[in-house]
């Protein structure tokens, strides 16, 4: 059996590989810049230290940070006309809009000349250097509306690629550095930024834009995102470090470990409470078939199977935990809002929970019911019609032990293999469910991080939802075992 589990997980490797990569392709693509979020969060909360005094430090510390400074991949195949460190570039916009020039015009060499000058013109310090006294507040302010239009201009033309763009925004932004005097030095470091795209222009080489080239990085996003930033196996995905959270900057495992634990509970709670329901059920329902409990339990599952657990939540809510109709339970939560009790054991926590966990229990059971025992119920009536059952009959035994033990344990290999996608099914309608009875969990921490483009915590969810499905199939592997000895697993 040991060797059975360890091959089974072993095959397990190339599925989470597969989960893995398409996870990071997602937050890799996903809209939004995250340097900028960073930085937004940064400027509003004033955690802003001297080590990211200005804006642009902020964006390279951020850009550093979170490793977006690195390749995506162990392989990119680009042109020939593309460089293989264009990746070093910290602004997104920049990068794509260098990208797009290089495309259009292939002579790498000459745009990197171009860009260069024009990041040397926009660190420059446009400020007047007159005596204060010479400008009245009407002439100041004038004055730093120019610079303010130079610089908003200027970053305009760092994400332009279109020509007839580039030419607009060089044409502006000369104009505005011929108001007044004193831009003299910026007016010749931008004049040099003119010429180099001329000469861009000039020596277009776009053929070399067809050739491909192959090129391969040993360090990179995606085994940074794996392995971290130390060396093999010091963080990363494979030691459960899912990366820092967008919205709080705390540790996103921090975050799931701290949530995944009442997910998990009623996880488990709802598949119990309905295997434990639905085999007798089915059991029942195959023994007497035909028979008036047989219809009015089909009638009841049914009717139980098409109510949406959404709408039935709220109704619960409504009747049961409203103070105008019957006030029995707690709207919301898992525990009162002042915590449990100081030196409480743990059955007495479990006595405080209980009257917040009835509900939601309910609502994450009841649509198993009728798929679980009509499965049971059709397996049953399968076994029922073997030929060791009719030996079992005629021999003289019972029908209560033809039942129970000869026949119910044959019909139990469908509701087993069942397993592998009930559980991972509760996991997933815990999102709408943990919201609507606000239980802290990873449905609820799914819903925050989709309304606030949280994607790290998403992808992070993804990827331990998917773990719990490749268990959730190994225990129904191990379980065939369990219950029918003749099987074995070399």
């Amino acid at each position: 059996m040991l060797t059975y589990i360890f091959k089974r997980i072993f095959i397990f490797i190339p599925t989470l590989v597969v989960i893995t990569l398409l996870g990071f392709i997602i937050s890799v693509n996903a809209p939004g810049n995250p340097v900028e979020r960073m930085v937004s969060a940064a400027e509003s909360s004033g955690a802003v230290s001297s080590q990211t005094r200005n804006q642009e430090e902020q964006v390279k510390f951020w850009t550093h940070k979170l490793g977006l400074d690195l390749p995506v991949f162990y392989i990119s195949l680009t042109s020939l006309a593309h460089p293989d460190t264009l990746y070093k570039i910290y602004d997104k916009n920049e990068r794509e809009a260098l990208d797009r020039l290089i495309c259009n015009y292939g002579n790498w060499e000459v745009i990197q000349q171009y860009a260069k000058n024009l990041n040397a013109f926009s660190q420059l310090q446009l400020q007047a250097d007159v005596d204060s006294s010479t400008w009245n507040s009407s002439d100041k302010n004038k004055i730093i509306d120019v610079i303010n239009q130079i610089r908003s201009e200027t970053i305009n033309l760092k994400s332009a690629y279109e020509d007839v763009l580039i030419k607009n925004q060089l044409i502006k932004i000369a104009g505005l550095l011929s108001v007044y005097p004193f831009f003299s030095v910026a007016k010749q470091q931008f004049e040099k930024v003119t010429d180099d795209y001329q000469l861009v222009l000039s020596t277009a080489t776009p053929w070399k834009s067809y050739v491909p080239k192959l090129n391969f990085y040993s360090y990179n996003q995606y085994h940074r995102w794996l392995f971290g930033d130390g060396g093999v196996f010091s963080k990363g995905l494979l030691r459960g470090d899912f990366g820092t959270s967008y919205v709080t900057k705390e540790p996103i495992a921090d975050v799931i470990f701290s949530k995944i634990g009442w997910t998990l509970f009623f996880a488990l709670l709802s598949v119990l409470l309905a295997y434990l329901v639905s085999i007798p059920i089915g059991v029942r329902a195959a023994a007497k078939r035909g028979s008036r409990s047989d219809k009015a339990s089909s009638l009841i599952l049914f009717i139980l199977y098409s109510i949406p657990s959404f709408w039935l939540a709220t109704l619960l809510l409504m009747t049961f935990a409203n103070p105008d109709m019957l006030h029995w339970f707690p709207a919301s939560g898992v525990k009162p809002v002042t915590g449990y009790e100081e030196g409480e054991g743990f059955w007495s926590n479990v006595k405080v929970s209980l009257p917040y966990v009835i509900l939601p229990a309910i609502c994450y059971t009841y649509s198993s019911f009728a798929f679980l025992s009509r499965t049971m119920r059709v397996s049953m009536l399968e076994a029922l019609g073997q030929d060791y059952i009719r030996t079992a009959r005629a021999k003289g035994l019972k029908e209560k032990r033809v039942i129970w033990k000869h026949a119910l344990r044959n019909a139990l290999f469908p509701i087993i293999t069942v397993f592998g996608s009930v559980f991972p099914a509760v996991i997933g309608g815990s999102v709408i469910l943990e919201s609507i009875f606000t239980i802290p969990g990873m449905g609820l921490e799914t819903i925050t991080a989709i309304h606030d483009n949280n994607y790290p915590m998403i992808i992070a969810i993804l990827t331990v939802t998917s773990v719990l499905t490749l268990i959730g199939f190994l225990v129904s592997d191990i379980l065939y075992a369990l219950i029918d000895p003749r099987i074995s697993y070399k």
